[in-house]
């Protein structure tokens, strides 16, 4: 079941986006005629240093769900300033994930394509007497800095001359002094009430290779500094970013000024996505690639884009999550019930359901014909009958699930046990007659059944009831295959909620993986491919696993049956 790239247009046809306090703005920029030839320009910004996760499908579908709203442009942009934690690998998943979400852009960019232009602004800032080298170390600029409460300090070097700026400037760019000796400060104000505009530093010095630019610079723009120019380049009209970057909107609009270049892009902060049992800092879900504790940024329990998609999440899943918890104004914590209601909601219409036994117990029905096999028309998915049917092989052996049976059952078991009747789904009643065991363990190791041949495809002619139905598969046509059931990977809705002295790694949870060998599954599942979802009946959904082959087939869970954030909603 290949994700195909959907035409962006498309999108907003099928998903039309609610209006929101962005497109308030918009429209009164749009009013005003504050936007060049009225088209709306946003672009995607991510730095190159991980793989997107699941706040960031919602930045792409903010920044180019707008774009699409307004019949305008959004740009995909490698935010790659910062060389030591940044790498191809990177670039290139971040433009997969981007395509899979069903996104294209108009144009695709780089930072490091403007880092002569930023340069230049650089020194123009310093010609204007608002730039200054400094040579504080890290930690005592974070000591003249001041508090919330109190004013900063001014540097001892603030006061340097333009020529004296200028020359040390240049001499940073060739390269002529140490890694963190200087650094290149705009100069605003240590008074400020906000922090971010005291003197903040805008280049440092850092000799490391670059991806694109190999060695040609030996200083880098910091971020705050870099992304008001690119935007101003590209001609970028509204700059869309999470909340936290509201505080520095006075820096990127101070920079957009000072350095005049003619275009005046408007930055709107939305609240990010924080997702309930979820690690969201890339620099953390960096560590528990590098420190094992998953098997890579695709591991299906990473909140990635990378390892939803290999879980069984799908494009149009991801984006109906978005669009349902909106654009707001305020952070939040999501549940990730919602998450789960989403991809439930997409596959119980578009997945087959098929039969898997994932702890299989053998059962024997001793008056069916030997040698007899029964091929039955069962459908692919009664939510969508244009899915069709497929043949179901039935014969004297069959496997049942361990927990579909107890020799001893309470009161409304209504599964198999000692004398009791069940129906088996699409096929017959069958009655347990017998138990068999190993002398050695006691360990129920077979059942012995009888079945009503009136009772094919699961009525009685005469009317009696039987409430259980189980699934089941035939013992001779099964496949083996290897089942990955995932949970939470954190035990706590906030991972960050620690005890003292400890990280977020202390409420990883031990159990967030359970791999389950020796399953059968019907015969058909054996040509499916990597990324093929599924209902087992009863058990949730699955999806072939990228690690997959003929030999050995894998299959991971995406999500159970059950729907607990469509239950709170409709009790609420």
């Amino acid at each position: 079941m290949a994700d195909e790239i959907i035409n962006t247009p498309a999108i907003e046809e099928e998903n039309p986006v609610p209006s929101n306090f962005i497109y308030d703005f918009i429209d009164e920029d749009l009013a005003a005629g504050r936007v060049p030839d009225n088209i709306i320009r946003t672009r995607f910004p991510p730095e190159p240093n991980g793989y997107l996760h699941i706040g960031h499908a919602k930045a792409i579908c903010i920044d180019f769900g707008t774009a699409l709203k307004y019949g305008g442009k959004c740009n995909l942009r490698f935010d790659d300033t910062n060389p030591s934690k940044e790498d191809v690998e990177y670039v290139e998943s971040i433009q997969e994930d981007v395509k899979w979400l069903g996104f294209n852009w108009d144009n695709i960019f780089y930072a490091s394509e403007y880092f002569g232009i930023m340069y230049e602004c650089a020194v123009k800032l310093i010609k204007d007497g608002k730039a200054f080298v400094c040579d504080l170390t890290a930690e005592q600029i974070r000591e003249h800095r001041g508090t919330l409460t109190e004013p900063g300090k001014n540097s001892p070097y603030r006061d340097r001359s333009v020529e004296e700026n200028l020359d040390l400037f240049e001499k940073m760019k060739n390269g002529e002094f140490a890694d963190g000796s200087k650094v290149l400060r705009a100069k605003i104000a240590m008074a400020s009430p906000n922090i971010n505009m005291r003197d903040p530093v805008i280049y440092r010095i850092l000799r490391a290779h670059h991806h694109r630019t190999g060695d040609q610079w030996c200083i880098y723009p910091m971020y705050d500094y870099a992304h008001p120019i690119e935007d101003v380049v590209e001609g970028i009209t509204h700059s869309l970013c999470s909340l936290e970057f509201e505080d520095h909107r006075p820096l990127y609009d101070w920079v957009k000024v000072n350095v005049d270049l003619p275009a005046k892009p408007r930055q709107i902060e939305f609240a990010r996505l924080n997702l309930a049992y979820t690690q969201m800092s890339k620099r953390k879900l960096l560590q528990l690639v590098n420190e094992k504790y998953v098997s890579g940024w695709d591991d299906p329990r990473m909140p990635t884009i990378s390892g939803l998609r290999r879980r069984g999440y799908t494009p149009g899943s991801i984006r109906s999550f978005c669009e349902k918890i909106g654009v707001a104004k305020n952070n939040s914590l999501v549940d990730f019930a919602l998450l789960e209601h989403c991809i439930r909601d997409e596959l119980n219409f578009s997945a087959s359901r098929v039969m898997a036994v994932l702890r299989p117990l053998k059962v024997v029905i001793e008056n069916y014909p030997e040698g007899q096999v029964e091929w039955f028309d069962v459908e692919n998915n009664p939510e969508n009958p244009e899915m069709g049917t497929r043949k179901l092989p039935f014969s004297r052996e069959i496997y049942i699930e361990q927990d579909d049976f107890m020799e001893d059952p309470p009161n409304k078991f209504f599964r198999l046990a000692p004398g009791k009747e069940v129906r088996l789904k699409n096929t017959y009643f069958i009655t347990c007659r017998s138990v068999v065991k190993d002398e050695t363990t006691g360990e129920i190791v077979e059942l012995r059944c009888t079945y009503d041949p009136e009772s094919k495809g699961g009525n009685s002619p005469d009317g009696r009831k039987v409430k259980g139905t189980l699934h089941w598969v035939s013992a001779s046509h099964a496949v083996k295959a290897e089942v990955r059931l995932y949970d939470h990977l954190f035990m706590k809705i906030d991972p960050e909620d620690v005890e003292e002295g400890k990280d977020f790694r202390s409420n990883i949870n031990p159990n967030s993986l359970e791999i389950i060998e020796n399953c059968m599954v019907e015969p058909d599942l054996v040509r499916a491919k990597p990324g093929d979802r599924f209902q087992f009946l009863r058990m949730g959904y699955y999806c072939i696993d990228n690690d997959s082959t003929e030999n050995k087939l894998i299959f991971n869970r995406t999500v159970g049956l059950k729907d607990t954030w469509a239950k709170v909603v409709t009790k609420g």
